[in-house]
């Protein structure tokens, strides 16, 4: 709104009245009316004032009137106001200096920051011993360089809703970044530095993103030619190192900044604006809106179909407020932290926990196993893998020992898994899809036996913490709890940690639900599930074909609801409306079942919790946390003449797989060709027809960043008479896995 003042007059009563015209010329541009009503209640200030003699006629002023010797004549300059936007808890000496409101309540999630500088002052906040330089923060600290980021951001130029790319890893200065932008208004867009250029690439032109924030010289110089050549960059500012090591230096037109640079200018024009008596009549403040996109994180697809998630800070709060059910950390708990922060899991785990006063250690794959036993952390945050390697490890390490030793520490593990399973029956712990309950009787007496084969072996189980578990325990820390998420946790690992009693929490949730929806409890870890739903989430299940609603204990499809659930898929209207139903429930394309309620029983204690079986949608994630789309690798490996069908698996293993049907025919043809059999031979070894198949997918799959590992061949083709197709011709993916199950996991033996 443009608000422009050409000329009013006063009148002033002394004696008798007269009129003095002033003349006044001024501009503003505001983004709402309320700033415009205030603006011109204000003082004037004026920029020119003339005072000048007057004659005047009969009936005039008196010649003693200091009307009859004065006209006033005042103009000011046109000025554009720059409107600006801050965190309102955050920043609300900013509001109220320009006439605002200030919120007393988290409105966006840097918010968080002040409320945990307040509680937590000096407390160390986070440490980072593997970057140039170490770095350790306190509360107060990192409040004071979110604040100095986000000033910085503005004074380079960084307006509100713009997007910036964040691609970087795991490191305090990307937490700093990464609320800096959301403080300022902006959005970000992240992503890791393991990406492709193409993704990178993809991901920064499909968002809109004005400028880029990268981890270090290393990476950028990796990107440096295809940016330059094919983005806009506005600017571009390193996280880690000096500008002196970056190629490119020719494209002086971009400027680079480096973090503390940033931080510098922030920090500066701070200490400017709080001197300062006219920064309200330069700027107009303007809270960020809860609703307000904070940052977009690109998921599977992204070198086809990108999808970008569009996260509200109402979302992300949502996360911060409701995960202390499943984490009560307390001040002082210390946490390790090796996850990508660009992983929806992590991020929204960090938040939560700052808010707690915890301590955080930044870690690398690398050095994990000597900082768990370093900084003994009370939690670890991480995906399955991560707890898959430690189980590894732990078995390696006793297998390698003397073979007195390895017996009891297996025998041992052995007794302790029997007592745990025991110990759930009779606490009432154990998953059924059973919808009707035990009487009774019979659960009393089911109750009686588990109790009594549990204390008979309790003994050995007490003495193998004592003997065995208490030296893994101070191998590893995690004295409170592990929380699993990104994937599926095996069954085995569940067990094996639970025997031990070290205590794993599974977890469940997508980045379209940032991410959260699901989680095991501290007092109802019911081993095999998720969890119940966290809270204002609701679940329900539904029959794949016809939506309809089935009732506990029956295996569907899994839909969710609540205020975590994203915005949509940024400029991917098509996408969203697939996902998401005009009631807000979000299609999740997971297979799963809820749990009936007993009351008695097994089961009495699980009632309510889901139980995740498998993906009915394609994409795939590794138990790395990586997400695969395997359409694109089937859609490869396809244009060999001898793969005549191809289903891609791999969900929650290491690494992919994929079920594949050889065209006999063209296997032939190539085996005679390139003299594996004889010209008058019509029979080629399954041996020699794997060989063949895995130089093929090298060939066809070699640009792809994920490569296909074991094979499965089958004689049988999918076809819509045995059920693997559907009428149009589709491969029914969740089938296939199905009636092949146990072979595709004896790949992975």
């Amino acid at each position: 709104m443009v608000l422009s003042l050409f000329c009013f007059f006063i009148q002033l009563i002394n004696n008798q009245m007269a009129t003095i015209p002033i003349t006044y010329n001024h501009a503003w541009t505001f983004s709402h009316p309320h700033h415009a009503l205030s603006r011109f209640l204000s003082p004037c200030n004026f920029s020119r004032i003339t005072f000048s003699r007057r004659k005047y006629g009969v009936g005039g002023p008196a010649p003693s009137s200091p009307l009859s010797r004065f006209r006033v004549f005042c103009q000011s300059k046109t000025e554009i106001l720059e409107i600006r936007k801050c965190s309102p808890f955050l920043e609300s000496s900013l509001l109220l200096g320009n006439g605002g409101v200030a919120s007393d309540e988290w409105k966006a999630v840097p918010d968080i920051w002040r409320s945990s500088a307040e509680k937590y002052g000096n407390n160390v906040a986070l440490v980072d011993p593997y970057h140039d330089p170490p770095t350790t923060m306190t509360y107060t600290q990192l409040e004071q360089a979110i604040l100095d980021f986000a000033e910085g951001l503005r004074v380079i130029g960084v307006r509100p809703d713009e997007k910036l790319a964040l691609f970087a890893d795991n490191s305090c200065r990307w937490l700093v970044a990464d609320q800096g932008m959301m403080a300022s208004g902006a959005i970000n867009v992240v992503r890791g530095s393991r990406s492709s250029v193409e993704e990178l690439l993809q991901i920064y032109n499909h968002s809109e993103s004005v400028a880029l924030v990268v981890d270090n010289p290393e990476m950028f110089n990796r990107v440096a030619n295809t940016f330059y050549s094919r983005t806009s960059m506005r600017f571009i500012i390193l996280l880690w190192g000096e500008k002196a090591e970056l190629v490119g230096q020719e494209n002086k037109h971009v400027p680079v900044f480096t973090f503390m640079e940033v931080i510098d200018l922030g920090r500066q024009s701070r200490r400017a604006l709080s001197n300062a008596h006219d920064a309200g009549q330069r700027y107009i403040y303007e809270a960020i809106n809860t609703d307000s996109i904070a940052t977009l994180v690109y998921t599977s697809g992204t070198t086809g179909n990108p999808k970008g998630v569009m996260l509200t800070h109402r979302n992300l709060l949502h996360q911060i407020k409701n995960l202390w059910d499943i984490v009560p950390a307390e001040a002082g708990d210390r946490f390790l932290s090796m996850l990508p922060p660009w992983h929806a899991y992590e991020r929204a785990c960090e938040y939560f926990i700052f808010t707690c006063g915890i301590e955080q250690v930044y870690t690398t794959v690398r050095n994990l196993k000597d900082d768990l036993q370093r900084y003994q952390p009370q939690y670890l945050i991480s995906v399955p893998l991560v707890f898959e390697t430690l189980y590894s490890g732990i078995m390696k390490q006793i297998s390698t020992g003397s073979v007195v030793r390895k017996l009891v520490a297996l025998t041992f593990i052995r007794s302790s898994i029997a007592y745990m399973e025991y110990k759930r029956i009779y606490e009432g712990k154990c998953l059924t899809k059973n919808k009707k309950q035990a009487s009774y009787a019979y659960s009393m007496l089911d109750w009686l036996w588990a109790k009594t084969i549990a204390t008979i072996l309790l003994p050995l189980h007490i003495l193998a913490k004592k003997l065995v578990y208490s030296k893994i325990h101070s191998a590893i820390g995690i004295s409170k709890a592990g929380i699993s998420g990104g994937g599926s946790l095996p069954w085995e690992v569940d067990k094996f940690f639970e025997a031990i009693g070290v205590k794993v929490q599974n977890g469940y949730g997508l980045t379209e639900t940032s991410p959260v929806i699901a989680a095991r409890r501290p007092r109802c870890n019911v081993i095999g599930s998720v969890g119940h739903p966290i809270r204002h989430t609701e679940f329900k299940i539904v029959d794949s074909e016809t939506d309809e609603v089935l009732p506990p204990g029956s295996k569907g499809i899994l839909k969710v609801r609540g205020p975590q659930v994203m915005e949509g898929y940024f400029k991917n209207s098509l996408a969203t409306n697939q996902a998401l139903d005009g009631d807000g429930w979000l299609n999740t394309g997971d297979i799963g079942w809820i749990v009936p309620h007993h009351s008695t029983g097994r089961s009495r204690n699980s009632s309510g919790v889901i139980v995740v079986e498998g993906r009915a949608k394609d994409t795939i994630v590794l138990s790395t946390g990586e997400n695969v789309e395997p359409l694109e690798l089937e859609e490869a490996a396809m244009r060999s003449s001898i793969i005549q069908q191809i289903v891609v698996v791999g969900q929650d293993k290491r690494r992919l797989g994929a079920v594949i049907v050889p065209n006999k025919e063209e296997v032939l043809k190539v085996a005679r060709k390139l003299s594996i059999i004889d010209s008058n031979s019509s029979d080629v070894s399954e041996e020699k027809v794997t060989s063949l198949i895995y130089k093929e997918l090298k060939t066809w799959t070699s640009e792809s960043p994920f490569q296909i590992g074991p094979i499965l061949l089958v004689n049988e083709p999918f076809t819509i008479d045995n059920g693997l197709m559907t009428p149009t011709m589709k491969i029914r993916r969740d089938r296939v896995v199905a009636q092949y199950r146990e072979q595709i996991d004896n790949l992975y033996m």
